[in-house]
């Protein structure tokens, strides 16, 4: 398996294991705020894992679409 492979595989190994505890994804709701908001500014990774831990911890489903 080539180096790509590997690379490929692990992010997807990642990203269904930050599924699996419940962490966000980052890069696929940037990639949904340029398709879908793209008047809206993109936030920092910083400001978009605080604004996650607080929709989690408020109860509130946080979900835009």
């Amino acid at each position: 398996m080539s180096a790509l492979a590997w690379q490929a595989t692990w992010r997807r190994c990642v990203t269904a294991a930050r599924r699996v505890i419940g962490v966000p994804d980052y890069d696929a709701y940037i990639a949904h705020l340029r398709i879908h908001h793209p008047e809206k500014p993109l936030p920092t990774r910083a400001e978009f894992f605080t604004e996650r831990q607080r929709v989690r911890y408020a109860g509130s489903a946080g979900r835009c679409c």
